[in-house]
């Protein structure tokens, strides 16, 4: 929805003729704005252009700074329900010991039940490079171990001395 300043009110109004809803949310139907206006100060609140688009334009009589009040809420609810999803690496190597690898599947689970997306980096080191079916049989056991909980984004690739896979959580 657009900000709260960019609604037009009362005399910024430039229509001749608009839809007006009332005070309690009833379709008054398609009036004169002059009569509009006279309506809102009647009932003591503003005339609101809620739908400047649409032909005539949609017109609402409330209370603009309630109005704007919850327009701001609205939006400060929005804006803490967003959640930015961070990329986190985990660097391994193709002769990792069980314990560290352990250690690094607990890591990438907590990521992903974060929410986060976890990028697996496999290093080769000198001959290593020669032995890259061992970071492949690595990465395929840290992608059947983590199904439960995350689906791979990006399957194993060689990158210069790395092979990297990313997983995403599955929500």
């Amino acid at each position: 929805m657009a900000n709260a300043e960019d609604f037009r009110v009362n005399q910024e109004i430039e229509a001749r003729e608009v839809r007006l809803v009332d005070e309690r949310g009833a379709q008054v139907g398609i009036v004169s704005l002059r009569e509009a206006l006279m309506r809102a100060e009647d009932a003591g609140l503003d005339l609101v252009e809620v739908a400047p688009t649409a032909r005539p334009p949609v017109c609402k009589i409330l209370d603009y700074g309630k109005f704007k009040y919850e327009e701001q809420k609205k939006a400060n609810a929005a804006r803490k329900k967003q959640r930015i999803t961070e990329i986190k690496e985990i660097k391994m190597r193709p002769s990792i010991d069980d314990n560290d690898y352990g250690i690094k599947m607990r890591k990438v689970r907590e990521f992903i039940d974060e929410g986060d997306k976890v990028k697996v980096t496999m290093r080769f080191r000198g001959r290593e490079m020669a032995h890259q079916h061992l970071a492949m049989d690595l990465l395929n056991k840290v992608k059947e171990e983590m199904a439960d909980v995350a689906k791979v984004e990006q399957m194993p690739k060689l990158e210069g001395r790395q092979m990297v896979m990313v997983m995403a959580p599955l929500r």
